[in-house]
């Protein structure tokens, strides 16, 4: 995805949730980009916030910490090994 396109999306999160007390709005944000962007977007978001995330909303920056701060941010769904390992449990 391009960068710019990513930040209007990202953008467009934070301002919906923006209206909600802080803790709420971070909350949003950071549960809307874990369920509902792919790992790989996810991935070039915390990328792009660690190389200086210009033009992002401040509870992007926010929600992007909570992401890398997760133990796998990419999400399983992302993960060949998991995603190996989660066809031999349906078996």
């Amino acid at each position: 995805m391009e960068n710019d396109k990513m930040v209007r999306q990202a953008n467009q999160i934070a301002q919906y949730f923006s209206v909600y007390p802080q803790a709420r709005a971070e909350e949003g944000v950071h549960g809307h980009i874990r369920k509902f962007w792919e790992p790989r977007i996810r991935t070039q978001l915390i990328e792009y916030v660690a190389a200086g995330g210009n033009g992002l909303h401040e509870l992007v920056h926010t929600a992007v910490d909570s992401l890398r701060d997760e133990p796998s941010s990419g999400g399983e769904s992302g993960d060949p090994a998991a995603q190996q390992e989660i066809g031999r449990r349906a078996t």
